[in-house]
């Protein structure tokens, strides 16, 4: 596994031979060293120039930017080299046949939703009054199964999820009045967490997508679309759950983050630099933590966790092996 930085001051970030280099405003130097860099996130203002996007491409860099607010902008993903058009094909196949669409749709939905499941179980079985919501959440599983197109499997993910968010205020031990999930912009501590996390795992997800000969732009689902790695947004819903909330849940509940980490603008809410410092530090930490596989037979990594996602889809879609979703099983 490569490094991953993240750049926060201003400054110039250029190629110099082979290596990377980020020049700050005061003029401190930082070598990002190329062979081991996987990714670069960049949440401050960094001039550059096509010179040191060739020599990212050419070292198979992905680079994810973020604006002044932490909100995240778009990615930079270096020309692809591990093609094959044969899987590209079959993808487009089992995007177009229906019912292998839905099929796989589902699978992805279940595993989300029983990682929802899990989560809840969790604090349910630690003293908190989850009782209605666990059983809620299992009848709307059970009806997975029969959905039928993506726009009802849709609606049953986004039941699902209006339950989950409406537990979080029993979960979190900070006085934080969540009502809604609102995106655009981020009104509260919990939308502008769960906006940011999100948008970390989102571009985490597209980063392993990279490695693979899966194309990030056709998905199941998502609609795809023309502005964005749709792929990127199915997978993530698996990994929302393990990944960010437990993260969102653990930092909250720690008292780690708190509302000195956040700034009001206007009508919306956003992250401080110290907040997002803090969230990124425990991300890593995260990514890099390890299980054991009960199906490989050793320890690998959050992040491997991924990639395995990524290579089940392939499977399928080559027609070695039906797709089942990650659950959560520890």
């Amino acid at each position: 596994m490569g490094e991953t930085f993240y750049i926060f001051k201003d400054g110039d970030l250029k190629r110099k031979d082979n290596n990377i280099i980020i020049t700050t405003l005061e003029g401190e130097k930082k070598n990002l060293k190329a062979e081991v860099t996987e990714e670069i996130y960049l949440f401050g203002e960094v001039q550059m120039n096509t010179k040191l996007l060739n020599f990212l491409s050419q070292q198979k860099i992905t680079m994810h930017i973020f604006n002044y607010y932490g909100f995240y902008s778009g990615s930079f993903y270096p020309r692809e080299s591990n093609i094959s058009g044969y899987l590209l094909v079959n993808q487009v196949k089992k995007y177009d046949d229906q019912e292998e669409r839905v099929r796989i749709a589902k699978e992805i939905l279940k595993s989300a939703s029983y990682n929802i499941y899990r989560n809840l179980r969790y604090y349910n079985r630690r003293g908190i009054d989850l009782d209605n919501p666990v059983k809620e959440i299992e009848s709307l599983m059970n009806k997975l199964d029969f959905g039928t197109d993506i726009h009802q499997l849709m609606g049953i993910e986004g039941n699902i999820r209006k339950i989950y968010y409406a537990t979080w205020n029993s979960i979190i031990k900070q006085d934080i009045c969540f009502e809604k999930r609102v995106k655009r912009p981020p009104d509260n501590m919990i939308n502008s967490l769960i906006s940011f996390v999100n948008s970390l795992i989102y571009t985490t997800v597209l980063s392993e997508i990279y490695k693979t000969q899966l194309n990030p732009t056709i998905s199941f689902l998502h609609e795809p679309g023309s502005k964005r790695f749709s792929l990127s947004l199915d997978i993530s819903e698996i990994f929302k759950p393990l990944i960010g909330e437990r993260m969102i849940f653990s930092l909250l509940n720690k008292n780690q983050i708190t509302e000195e980490d956040f700034e009001k603008e206007s009508n919306f809410l956003y992250l401080k630099e110290s907040g997002k410092k803090k969230i990124l530090l425990e991300y890593d930490r995260r990514l890099k933590q390890t299980i054991s596989h009960r199906d490989l037979g050793r320890q690998v990594s959050y992040r491997y966790l991924i990639r395995l996602e990524c290579y089940k889809l392939i499977k399928d879609i080559i027609e070695e092996k039906k797709y089942s979703g990650f659950k959560i099983w520890w």
